[in-house]
């Protein structure tokens, strides 16, 4: 008659001990972080045909325009195919495109993110570009090269594996960093690291728009981005 008490005793225990390990639900802790907001987003202005891109082109208010590499007067802003995009069919060389915010750096670390429409034609590459705020800049290893139409793509700059890149003449430098702090990052941008060979479907990247997820840092008024 003894042994229906055990029991109950025993599922008494059990659920108690599995109660203390489920721990309460909702609440704030256990809850996972919140993913970085959206740092910008730049789409491009419609352009008249296919002309060297300039600020004027930049939708958004608060984005610094940069371009760089010995063809840079080269890169081009179209609206070919009803959807403005930046085009390196006509840099002589390899270029890249950097924007940054007027008023903030960006934290890149953690779950931070890059977003981006492309579309290649050849064996071009797009490859994400930084630049911290020390001056240094960098070039990763992801690459984006869709020639069968444009492409939505995204990853982690924290998973990127990093090399130095020279400025203005946007060449690779070194070996992969060990290491990269982006706790505090001046400009978010692409390069295409083959020369362009021109109209048609030679070899060339577009893109068409570019989103950075990341946690903003006040920019020092003393060190603007330039």
């Amino acid at each position: 008659m003894k042994r229906p008490i055990f029991a109950l005793i025993f599922l008494g225990m059990a659920a108690s001990v599995f109660a203390q390990q489920a721990g309460p639900r909702g609440g704030g802790r256990g809850q996972a972080p919140q993913p970085p907001p959206l740092f910008f987003k730049e789409t491009w202005k419609e352009a008249p045909g296919n002309v060297p891109v300039t600020q004027a082109f930049v939708v958004n208010p608060d984005l610094q325009l940069n371009i760089y590499g010995a063809g840079k007067e080269d890169f081009g802003v179209t609206s070919e195919g009803n959807m403005p995009h930046i085009w390196t069919g006509l840099c002589a060389s390899s270029c890249a495109l950097t924007l940054s915010h007027k008023d903030s750096f960006v934290d890149l670390t953690g779950k931070a993110k890059i977003r981006w429409y492309t579309k290649t034609s050849g064996f071009h590459e797009v490859r994400p570009v930084l630049k911290l705020a020390d001056g240094t800049w960098l070039i990763g290893d992801h690459v984006d090269a869709n020639t069968f139409d444009y492409h939505e793509s995204e990853f982690y700059p924290a998973e990127v594996h990093w090399l130095k890149l020279d400025m203005p003449k946007v060449q690779t430098k070194g070996t992969l960093l060990d290491k990269v702090d982006l706790s505090k990052v001046d400009a978010v941008g692409f390069a295409d690291l083959t020369p362009g060979s021109g109209h048609g479907t030679g070899g060339y990247s577009d893109v068409a728009w570019i989103e950075v997820y990341g946690k903003p840092v006040k920019r020092d008024a003393a060190t603007p981005s330039n």
